[in-house]
């Protein structure tokens, strides 16, 4: 398993980090989410490394933005 960590901006609750939840899961191979608005992390763990423009588009997608720490 390869685990790659984000901070995101722009979350401030619980819905944010659902939001961002749903659009990660949607990558092929990821198999667990970590996020919290708390502290702007987000850990992505996968099968195999996933492709860091991925994630940040959906993030965006989510409507905040991440950046690969």
């Amino acid at each position: 398993m390869d685990t790659t960590e984000y901070t995101v901006t722009g979350m401030t609750c619980e819905h944010c980090e659902g939001a961002i939840r749903d659009e990660v899961s949607q990558i092929p191979g990821v198999s667990d989410i970590e996020v919290s608005a708390t502290t702007g992390h987000l850990a992505v763990t996968a099968e195999r490394p996933v492709d860091d423009a991925a994630v940040i588009a959906a993030v965006d997608e989510a409507g905040y933005e991440a950046v690969r720490i």
